[in-house]
This record gives C-alpha cells, sequence and structure tokens, in this order.
C-alpha cells in the first residue's frame, strides 16, 4: 500500500479528499505539506496545467498533466521531470485548492 491508496479509493467511490503531501517535486506549485483539496475527475474535465493524483508506472503521484494527446495524459512533475503516458484510467483526482 502507497501513500495515497487511501485517497484513491474514497475518490472512486465520488468523495472529495483532503492531504498533506510531502516533497519537492511541485516545489513552486504545491508546497511540502500544504493542505490540498482533491475531487473526482473525468476526462472532459482534465486540461494541461491540472494537478491531478494518479499512478504511473506502479507509483503514485500528485503531479501535473504536461501534454495532452488524444486519450493519453503525460505526467510529470513541476522540477523538469517527467513520469511517463497515462490514460483516465490511471487518474483518480483533480486538486481543486492548495492552502497553508
Amino acid at each position: 500500500m502507497s501513500w495515497a491508496t487511501h485517497y484513491i479509493e474514497k475518490l472512486k467511490t465520488g468523495e472529495t479528499v483532503q492531504f498533506r503531501p510531502r516533497g519537492n517535486s511541485m516545489k513552486g506549485k504545491v508546497e511540502s505539506g500544504q493542505l490540498e483539496t482533491v475531487r473526482p475527475v473525468t476526462s472532459e474535465q482534465l486540461q494541461k496545467g491540472d494537478i491531478v493524483l494518479c499512478k504511473v508506472n506502479g507509483s503514485q503521484y500528485l503531479h501535473l498533466i504536461k501534454a495532452i494527446q488524444g486519450d493519453r495524459y503525460q505526467i510529470g512533475n513541476n522540477i523538469g521531470r517527467i513520469n511517463g503516458w497515462i490514460t483516465i484510467n490511471s487518474i483518480y483526482g483533480i486538486c481543486t485548492s492548495v492552502e497553508d
């Protein structure tokens, strides 16, 4: 079980979740320990630049959509790393607010 498994399960049932992720990969958009509100998402809502809770190659991330090609989404952090391409089936929620 990874850090976001509990939140992903709640998002799958339609619940909105809040948590305080730790780390610096989203520095400049999300600072370590800030309160994130994440709600369930549909593909029609997703845009480049959105912060999403997703799974890429077996790892869970709260990262950015860097590009969209048809029904594929490129996921990466805010400091230059690209995690890979996924479909909507691997995106569980979209960040709607960031608070201290």
